[in-house]
């Protein structure tokens, strides 16, 4: 009996978080959404302008992390002011500070995955993201503070 509850808890949480279902677009959306973002972040090229409509303490984010996160399964477990399986993504941002050192680990964090900072349950590697797609989507991210 535990094992077939052991079985069942890991099949879901593994459907959650690492699945990639047509009705959420699949791979290749997937794919075009991140091509669409690198186009926009290489006509943009990281320079932030603050228009005053920027959440309160943080930085303007980059529309390429954004877009990044919305073309990845990063909503199957995070919501912007909403702890799911997965903390807020504002809760993130009021944890750490927007530094390059900060950006640096927590991107890395996102394509190895890990656990223990924000619970047991472990957060899915992403290893098919490249480092700088997950820097920018940190970027985003820490924006968010409150």
């Amino acid at each position: 009996m535990k094992k077939a509850f052991f079985i069942l808890c890991i099949s879901a949480v593994v459907t959650a978080c690492g699945g990639n279902s047509s009705d959420k677009g699949g791979t290749d959306s997937t794919q075009a959404a991140n091509q669409t973002a690198k186009a926009t972040n290489s006509d943009a090229d990281t320079v932030v302008t603050k228009t005053g409509a920027e959440p309160t303490g943080g930085s303007a984010g980059s529309k390429a992390g954004e877009a990044l996160l919305a073309g990845n399964d990063c909503n199957t477990c995070h919501k912007v002011d909403t702890k799911l399986i997965g903390p807020a993504f504002q809760d993130v941002a009021a944890k750490y500070e927007a530094t390059d050192a900060n950006i640096e680990t927590l991107a890395n964090k996102v394509i190895a995955g890990g656990k223990g900072n924000w619970g047991d349950i472990p957060m899915t590697p992403h290893p098919a993201l490249s480092l700088a797609d997950a820097k920018e989507m940190v970027k985003y991210v820490l924006s968010l503070k409150k």
